[in-house]
């Protein structure tokens, strides 16, 4: 399922114009979900952290028991590669993907012997600085390592962050703010979370029930470098009710405000502007 547009595929040895098939009904990946893909961006000809987004993919490949078959710096060439047909203007969502292909007697055990890969590319806007989203609570929970491949991004952990938004999209928010297992503020069904209070800001330590983003750690570095003071610790829903800023941090948009959470709202602050200053700055000098 696409959702840009001007789409190119990369799949057995070359780039192909369009949304191109690339599974079959019977791999493992279709049929028992071994799949994984992670998420990078290029905009006005700049692709911040796409090193670490594939290396990422490998190692989500690793977690779900797949064998990944393209080195990190083979996967940034490619990816440099199919990115040279769009201008350089174009806002493009980079998809590096992973999947089982054969699986072991059982059919359940993803077999060794050969990894389905593709990279997507599609042209999605980035959201403009003023684009914002609340939040409410949902009763669905992250789950632990010993429930779920927490530390992949893996397909297979997308049904619940879907049955996450469809409960709060149902009483009017546009995201979830989403517990641990222990009941402790996590993230956003879609995205890391930040809370700001008296210009310090906060998000919750990653303690193995969700994953700790690439742009999540590139908003922290930036930030302290800045001398902004930034906490990783255990934060729970008062704590965001009480906070004078809120933002979501992901690699679609990079910053999202939250101008609302259940019966608190927020105004978009100074911190939450200067976090999204401070990335693309840091991108267009070295990222």
């Amino acid at each position: 399922m696409a959702v840009g547009k001007n789409i190119r595929t990369y799949f057995q040895g070359t780039w192909h114009d369009g949304d191109i098939p690339v599974m079959k009904a019977s791999d493992h990946g279709s049929w028992l979900g071994s799949t994984v893909f992670d998420g990078a961006r290029y905009v006005n000809g700049l692709a911040p952290d796409l090193y670490a987004h594939c290396a990422r993919v490998n190692r989500s490949a690793e977690a779900l028991m797949l064998v990944p078959t393209v080195s990190t710096e083979e996967m940034v060439q490619i990816v440099w590669e199919g990115l040279s047909a769009y201008p350089k203007d174009a806002a493009v969502y980079i998809r590096p993907m992973y999947w089982g292909i054969h699986g072991d007697p059982t059919a359940i055990v993803p077999a060794p012997d050969l990894t389905g890969f593709a990279i997507g590319l599609e042209e999605i806007p980035v959201a403009p600085p003023s684009a914002t989203t609340t939040l409410g609570r949902t009763r669905f929970r992250r789950p632990v390592m010993e429930d779920a491949v927490v530390n992949a991004k893996a397909g297979c952990l997308y049904p619940n962050n879907a049955r996450m938004l469809a409960e709060v999209r149902g009483r009017g928010f546009g995201n979830a703010l989403v517990a641990d297992a222990m009941g402790n503020v996590a993230e956003s069904a879609t995205a890391n979370v930040f809370m700001v209070k008296d210009g310090v800001a906060f998000t919750p330590i990653a303690n193995g029930t969700f994953l700790s983003g690439i742009t999540r750690a590139r908003h922290i570095e930036n930030m302290r470098a800045d001398g902004i003071e930034v906490h990783e610790t255990v934060l729970g829903f008062q704590d965001f009710e009480d906070a004078d800023e809120v933002f979501l941090s992901g690699n679609l948009h990079k910053v999202t405000p939250v101008v609302g959470f259940e019966e608190s709202s927020y105004q978009i602050g100074p911190v939450t502007q200067r976090v999204r200053e401070l990335y693309w700055d840091w991108a267009a000098s070295e990222g």
